[in-house]
């Protein structure tokens, strides 16, 4: 039987709104995951991971980014991250009062990146991060790393990367977590690109992902 999926909305400011994924028994871990550029709450590649982690007693929040609260559509306009991540601190407090273990933060792309610019600001924010297709560099824009913030990220973190990513290959990725003064990880998802799965694949590249949270993590 699917575990429970309820509506979460807190109006606080910014307000968060998205999605709580409750696990059968739950072992007071949390995590809140934040969509990418362009996408939403309900991107197939959060429930899926959202999923497979409540399959191991996590409790999940996927939330809307504060821009996608204003926009149902497009990217983040120019000026809105700094919005966005006072969105994540925001989620991250409200779910620290409905778990009472350890609480990571992540997402996908934009999501995943906000979450770590904020935890390079704030170490206390999260235990840890689960970063699905960190965008490493637009497309074809292989110098323009976006890695000034590395060497503050003195938090835990899982990097889940496709082997097909335009916006990084593994072997760039690696190099760039050398600046980070914290233990990381990556985990290959082999000839998968940004999306990391097809829809045909998305329920078993979660479980894998969680699988692959739970070792790292526990």
């Amino acid at each position: 039987m699917p575990l429970p999926v309820t509506v979460f909305e807190e109006t606080v400011e910014p307000a968060v709104k998205g999605f709580i994924h409750h696990p059968k028994i739950a072992t007071g871990e949390g995590i809140v995951l934040a969509h990418g550029a362009g996408s939403n709450s309900e991107s197939p590649l959060l429930v899926a991971v959202a999923t497979g982690l409540a399959s191991l007693g996590v409790t999940v929040l996927r939330i809307d980014l504060p821009y996608r609260q204003q926009r149902p559509q497009g990217p983040p306009p120019p000026g809105s991250a700094i919005g966005d991540r006072a969105g994540l601190r925001s989620a991250a407090a409200a779910l620290r009062n409905v778990v009472s273990g350890p609480l990571y933060l992540g997402g996908h792309s934009y999501g995943g990146r906000q979450s770590t610019i904020l935890a390079s600001e704030d170490s206390n924010i999260a235990d840890g991060l689960l970063l699905l297709s960190y965008p490493l560099h637009p497309p074809r824009k292989p110098e323009e790393r976006r890695t000034a913030h590395f060497p503050s990220l003195r938090v835990r973190s899982l990097f889940i990367q496709g082997t097909r990513d335009p916006f990084g290959t593994i072997d760039d990725l690696k190099q760039a977590l050398t600046l980070i003064p914290a233990e990381t990880k990556i985990v290959t998802v082999a000839a998968a690109g940004h999306e990391l799965a097809a829809r045909s694949r998305l329920l078993a590249v979660g479980e894998e992902i969680a699988e692959a949270w739970r070792e790292f993590f526990r």
